[in-house]
């Protein structure tokens, strides 16, 4: 389970502030798919990073009783100068897991052919993705966090991606953000919709889609207000 707790985030852009995280409390269930919906800047994937830990909120707390991912396919941790495969296996020190069972893994996944062994600083923006997306399902976790990965690499990679994601999903929990409403009722359980800093949860992922549609045709819950 994750408690998000009070959490405020506001960005300031050349003196103008921009709050993505007013108050919000939210409580994420273990062993739930949860979609996350809002128009883009609305906040989704700072929500995650939040959740994952790799940004601070302004004020707030979130707590958890159990492992969370890195957002999957986030390659910000990576250090530019180590290859591929050395940037796997320090992420596996870190997690404690096998190493070598991890470099495998990744290698066989993102199908990097010999950049597996290049600097990282070396690879496109797909190549990092790949990696990340890699490293990050080589590791079990009991919730992963999800920002629109399946959109990287050809139609092969998506396809590939798209079903271990599935997989992993349904033997832990998921926070996930897509544009495809399509993947959204495929795989979330219920929703959380963000508009205007504010957020409400929808236990049904079907009233949350037409929540948030209806937000993107001028309609704003009383809510969000």
């Amino acid at each position: 389970m994750i408690e998000v707790q009070n959490l405020k985030k506001t960005y300031y852009v050349k003196g103008v502030g921009k709050t993505v995280a007013n108050n919000i409390s939210l409580t994420f269930p273990t062993g739930k798919s949860v979609g996350l919906f809002g128009r883009n800047g609305a906040g989704k994937s700072t929500l995650l990073r939040m959740i994952a830990g790799v940004e601070d909120p302004d004020d707030g707390s979130i707590v958890s009783d159990g492992t969370i991912s890195w957002p999957v396919g986030f390659s910000g941790s990576f250090h530019r100068e180590l290859t591929g495969a050395q940037n796997t296996r320090f992420v596996a020190r870190v997690y404690g897991v096998d190493t070598d069972e991890l470099v495998r893994y990744v290698e066989d996944f993102a199908n990097l052919g010999p950049h597996f062994h290049a600097p990282f600083r070396t690879y496109s923006s797909g190549m990092r993705s790949r990696l990340a997306f890699g490293v990050s399902m080589g590791i079990k976790f009991d919730t992963y966090l999800v920002d629109e990965v399946t959109s990287v690499g050809d139609a092969a990679f998506r396809k590939r991606s798209t079903g271990l994601l599935r997989q992993r999903i349904g033997e832990s929990a998921a926070i996930v953000v897509s544009h495809s409403m399509h993947l959204m009722r495929e795989l979330c359980d219920a929703g959380v919709v963000l508009i205007n800093g504010h957020a409400q949860w929808f236990d049904d992922v079907d009233e949350a889609i037409s929540t948030h549609e209806d937000a993107m045709n001028g309609i704003q819950p009383s809510w969000s207000i």
